[in-house]
């Protein structure tokens, strides 16, 4: 058996920093590499790296197109070590017109819809940039940005695009990295270089100021902006926030008084397939009874038509119904998360992201000037070379014939510098006719008058200001408001005010009679019964809640768990048979029961209480759930459980214990809460809470006794302060401890 082989660089590591140290590198790598966006650039690697790959493939606006199979072939093969989907889909994206606000791709085929059809194969497909793609790659071959080694070390790629466009802001960007995200909307490039501008005049300009020029996002596919400046301003001032947009929609009027409402333009990243489905299943599921059906009748742009129920439906209310339940209304998030030129990820506020982006240009305006310099004085050295030759060219024909060394022997003999000396051994003979001393000198003449220019330039930072703010003005002639292209889209609207809909316009509003068993079987009759006293139980069940209603209103229902669950009245199982258990539109766990049911009332106050005997008041309109789940109001713990609930309808409140003990105590002194335990309405030795009532102290307090209703008008003996243990109760009292 041979020995193991020892290799003296193992080393042990503990696997949670082997792994804490993967994690970490992983988790970088994709906030850097692949899901947030430059600030300066606004692009992704991907995205940066489709750009320049068609740069490089000659595929500017005046070209013909070619084959995006070829341009991902491109990538992948020099540029992005990932599979050709992942690039075809983002090639895809930069030349959808309803994902991107401007594209960067010109695309010619089938690049999808709005209706989320994906696009073709890319062997079907062909693309080229846009003129947007191109003032993104404006400058970079004139040393405007840095470059960098790619994945196998073969080629050079860019670090970020000179970026004469603010494509951040105008197309915005979306990505979840590892334990961040980005979710930045389209904007209006017109009013975007209106903020930039106001920001080189004003460094120290505020948001307000910013959002005056920059009022909020302005989508590709349109729709209405709802949101209230003060959300808009206070979304732009921390980088977090979101922005509701809506449909936008207009009445088209019938004969005989019908109409119709068409939607013209739907939120951005809806698609209308899906949104067609989720208003037609809501429709057979009779959840919009104002509804009688919805077609699309769309071509090149959006129809979407919907047909009210009758024609005295309110359109307003019609489409606020929708706009609840459907995706004709959506938000989309703000979260300004981005890298910025030190490549660090953060979260952004508008003045920050924009003065990113100018200080971007300005480095990129220092950078050009500079590359310009050096070859216009590179260009001068060769002309005063050219200059010499002119005015000595039987000489200079004589060195380079009859020297072996002519390029020392020009040097030696006309003091020429080494470029010079090259600059004449390198010309053609053909170009000795061009040598005119006139032609020479106007050139340099020329070079030296934007050399000035130039110098001057890099000297003033009011005129590199000045040229900055001029470049904007050319981006913002090209893709301005009075382009078809740079028009805004997306209308600001006011925020909605709320409609009220009556629930009348959504349920019919009929009379029922409510009934539950003490096993927990709810039913609804038909119509208000007179006598319940025929109604039929399962064997071994028997009656316990019974009371009118329409078919408009909420039922309550309130557990010894401390719970209230809120039923809809339209949706009780009909009166025919026993019903069905109050468990299946309910989350009531089975060791809980009912302590009572009954139709809610607005604004109406309630007193609960728990058999420990601490309760406390609470409005009706905090007691409504929303969900099956019910919502918790009163508390309790380990054997106590909820116990009474009564409307509050008086001045004083009434309490007796299972020890017979009875306090009265004024309603000033119960605390009115939305959650919680309670105070202590009456406190025990040895006992439970029996039974509590709010009554008014001018009637007295009653109670059953027997066949008989007995009160008591004379309560000194028994009125005290909330929380005493209260005196034995009055003699004839009931002796089920009860007041009804």
């Amino acid at each position: 058996m041979s020995e193991p082989v020892r290799d003296d660089t193992i080393r042990p590591v503990e696997l949670k920093d082997a792994l804490g140290e993967r994690y970490l590198a992983y988790a970088l790598s994709t906030i850097m590499s692949r899901s947030l966006p430059d600030v300066r650039d606004g692009l992704k690697p991907v995205h940066r790296r489709l750009l320049f790959a068609m740069q490089q493939l000659k595929l500017d606006p005046a070209s013909g197109y070619k084959k995006c199979a070829r341009v991902v072939g491109d990538v992948i093969g020099k540029y992005h070590p990932h599979g050709d989907s992942a690039v075809y889909e983002a090639l895809v994206r930069l030349a959808q017109d309803f994902a991107q606000r401007y594209p960067l791709i010109d695309g010619q085929g089938n690049f999808g819809n709005i209706d989320g059809d994906n696009a073709a194969a890319m062997r079907y497909t062909e693309s080229r940039l846009t003129q947007v793609a191109q003032a993104l790659l404006q400058g970079i071959n004139e040393d405007a940005i840095d470059f960098r080694s790619t994945y196998d070390g073969e080629e050079e790629e860019p670090v970020v695009l000179p970026s004469a466009f603010p494509n951040l802001l105008a197309n915005g960007s979306a990505g979840i990295a590892v334990g961040m995200a980005t979710s930045i909307p389209p904007h209006n490039a017109h009013e975007i270089c209106d903020a930039l501008k106001h920001l080189i005049k004003f460094p120290n300009a505020t948001i307000a100021k910013l959002v005056e020029y920059m009022p909020g996002p302005d989508f590709p596919t349109g729709g209405e902006l709802v949101e209230s400046p003060e959300s808009v301003q206070e979304s732009y001032s921390t980088g977090r926030g979101s922005f509701r947009v809506r449909a936008k929609w207009e009445v088209e009027k019938l004969n005989h008084g019908l109409y119709h409402i068409v939607v013209t333009e739907i939120p951005y990243q809806v698609q209308k397939s899906r949104l067609i489905e989720k208003i037609a299943d809501l429709l057979q599921n009779r959840k919009l009874p104002m509804l009688a059906d919805v077609r699309d009748e769309s071509t090149d742009l959006v129809r979407l038509v919907i047909e009210p129920r009758n024609r005295t439906i309110d359109p307003e209310q019609l489409m606020e119904q929708l706009f609840r339940q459907t995706d004709l209304e959506s938000r989309f998030s703000l979260n300004m998360n981005v890298l910025d030129a030190d490549h660090t990820p953060k979260v952004m506020n508008l003045r920050e992201v924009l003065q990113a982006f100018l200080d971007h240009r300005h480095v990129v305006l220092l950078r050009r000037s500079r590359f310009r310099l050096g070859k216009i004085e590179h260009r001068l050295e060769v002309l005063g070379g050219l200059l010499i030759a002119y005015l000595n060219l039987d000489e200079v024909i004589r060195i380079i014939r009859e020297e072996d060394q002519p390029k020392a022997e020009l040097i030696r003999t006309f003091d020429l510098t080494d470029l010079q000396a090259e600059s004449i051994l390198n010309m053609r003979l053909r170009h000795l006719r061009k040598l005119e001393e006139m032609e020479i000198r106007r050139e340099h003449d020329e070079l030296m008058a934007e050399k000035l220019k130039i110098e001057e330039l890099l000297s003033d930072d009011q005129l590199q200001w000045k040229t900055i703010t001029w470049e904007i003005s050319e981006i913002q002639k090209a893709f301005g408001k009075d382009t078809a292209l740079g028009k805004r889209r997306t209308v600001i609207g006011d925020a909605p005010t709320a409609v009220v809909v009556p629930l009348e316009a959504f349920i019919e509003r009929e009379p029922i009679t409510v009934v539950c068993s003490e096993k927990g079987w709810i039913r609804a009759f038909k119509g208000h019964l007179a006598d319940m006293s025929d109604l039929k139980y399962k064997d071994g069940d028997n009656a316990r809640f019974a009371f009118h209603a329409q078919t408009t209103d909420k039922i309550i229902a309130f557990s010894t768990n401390g719970r209230f669950y809120t039923l809809g009245a339209d949706k009780l199982p009909r009166g025919r048979g026993h019903g069905e258990p109050i468990r299946i539109s309910i989350d009531l766990p089975n060791d809980h029961d009912l302590v009572t049911l009954f139709v809610h009332q607005p604004d109406r106050k309630l007193l609960v209480a728990s058999t420990a005997g601490r309760g406390f008041a609470i409005s009706e309109n905090d007691v409504i759930a929303q969900t099956r789940t019910g919502k918790q109001i009163l508390n309790v713990k380990g054997d106590d459980e909820a116990y009474a609930c009564r409307f509050i309808d008086g001045d004083s409140v009434a309490v007796i214990g299972n020890n017979r003990k009875l306090l009265v105590f004024p309603l000033d002194e119960l605390p009115e809460m939305a959650r919680g335990q309670g105070v202590m309405l009456q406190r025990y030795k040895d006992g439970a809470l029996s039974d509590i009532k709010v009554f008014k102290a001018e009637d007295g307090l009653s109670w059953r006794s027997g066949e008989r209703t007995r009160t008591e008008t004379d309560l000194i003996t028994w009125i005290g302060k909330r929380g005493q243990a209260g005196r034995l109760a009055p003699r004839g009292f009931a002796v089920s401890n009860r007041f009804d």
